[in-house]
């Protein structure tokens, strides 16, 4: 019989798990949202698909975000999936600089919605969002995407280990939403230059 980890039972450091979690190679979005309650926007990591039946994702937020309030009154966001060149929006959405001057740094268009789409972005999702759920100091807000827009022309933006890095594109053919993934192995992942953020989520 297997004896009990005593480990088991010691709770995670939560600096220790900030660090476990840096480690984790993720993809770089904005998050957007405009409308009622106002135009506001962060940069995140935690954003992951749930289904393609509907077609829906989750986002991650701290409900202590300058963004949450505009979100929650709001009721739709966008999700703009970033790519190399992006680092200084990136960093802007990133920390405490105000809105006017966020939203200044990039080109922006409308879907459905009101939520502001990066116009270069590799993919932008728009969103209504269906349904939340508190775990912790966060909200977990699960988004139906209504509509689409990529440009597929950059390499994506990664972060990991507290610096961006770039992950190169596979060269393609035909539509870039269509198209398999590339094997792991044939892709080189290139460190970027950027200032140390925290992008789980807001």
């Amino acid at each position: 019989m297997t004896e009990p980890d005593s480990a088991a039972s010691v709770p995670v450091d939560a600096a220790a798990y900030r660090e476990a979690m840096s480690r984790l190679a993720s993809a770089v979005h904005l998050i957007t949202t405009d409308g009622p309650g106002g135009r506001a926007g962060f940069t995140a990591s935690a954003v992951c698909s749930v289904s393609d039946a509907p077609p829906t994702l989750l986002v991650c937020v701290n409900r202590a975000s300058s963004a949450f309030a505009a979100l929650t009154r709001n009721g739709t966001l966008c999700v703009s999936t970033l790519g190399a060149g992006h680092e200084t929006v990136a960093a802007l959405f990133g920390g405490r600089t105000p809105m006017d001057e966020r939203f200044a740094a990039g080109t922006w268009r409308r879907l459905r919605s009101e939520a502001p789409a990066l116009t270069d972005a590799l993919v932008s999702f728009d969103c209504r969002i269906v349904g939340r759920h508190a775990v912790g100091s966060h909200d977990v807000l699960y988004c139906a995407v209504e509509a689409l827009a990529a440009t597929g022309q950059a390499d994506a933006l990664l972060y990991s280990e507290r610096r961006f890095r770039t992950l190169a594109r596979a060269p393609r053919g035909g539509s870039d939403l269509a198209e398999p993934t590339r094997s792991a192995r044939a892709v080189g992942v290139r460190p970027a230059e950027g200032p140390a953020l925290t992008l789980r989520s807001a």
